[in-house]
Order: C-alpha cells, then structure tokens, then sequence
C-alpha cells in the first residue's frame, strides 16, 4: 500500500532544515520510494556531465537535489504561514487534508 505524505507536487513549502534553511519554494516532483521532493529553486547542486552524442563537450550544470519530506512544511495556501497537516472527511465523505492553524481543508493542485 502506498504511504501518503503530508505535501504533494504543486505545494508551496518552507525548508526546515539543511543549507536552505527558511527558503520557499514549489514542489515538483515527488519521489515517493526515498521519502524525498524536489523543489524548485532550493537544494541546487553541480552536476558534472560526460560528453554523449546529444552533448559533444559535456559540462557542468547546475540541478535541483532531492530533499527529505521530514524537512519540509507546507505553506497556508490561505494565511501565508506554514502549517501542520491532518486528513479528516469533508463534505462528500472523502478524506482531504487540512491545515492545523486554520482547520480549512487545502484544496488539491
């Protein structure tokens, strides 16, 4: 059974911990085996690339790592401020999370 975490691709997160610690940033890919996402603009790394026959001289590039989840809290879509996370049903019986400042259910990008 897949695990679910508390933020998604498309979230808006605060870094908690780590050299870009206090940056925000969107969240664009998700890597649910590792417990880790990348973010946008955070965690940038030098990447070295050999050359192939798409890229004759190879090089050096600039890319997003990967961040642990247990590192990141989500962004109030509705107050601006980061926020726990809980899961409870909704209107139409279907569990969707909600922020624990607020108690507003955060809407899926």
């Amino acid at each position: 059974m897949a695990r679910k975490f508390h933020i998604k691709r498309g979230d808006t997160v605060k870094v908690l911990a780590g050299n870009a610690k206090g940056k925000q940033g969107k969240v664009v890919k998700m890597l649910l085996d590792k417990e880790k996402a990348i973010v946008e603009g955070i965690n940038i790394v030098t990447k070295h690339l050999k050359p192939n026959a798409s890229n004759p001289n190879g090089g050096i590039e600039k890319v997003e790592a990967p961040i642990h989840i247990s590192n990141l809290m989500l962004i109030d879509p509705s107050t601006g401020e980061p926020t726990k996370t809980g899961r409870k049903l909704n209107d139409s019986d279907k569990l969707q999370r909600f922020s624990r400042k607020t108690g507003e259910f955060i809407q899926d990008v």
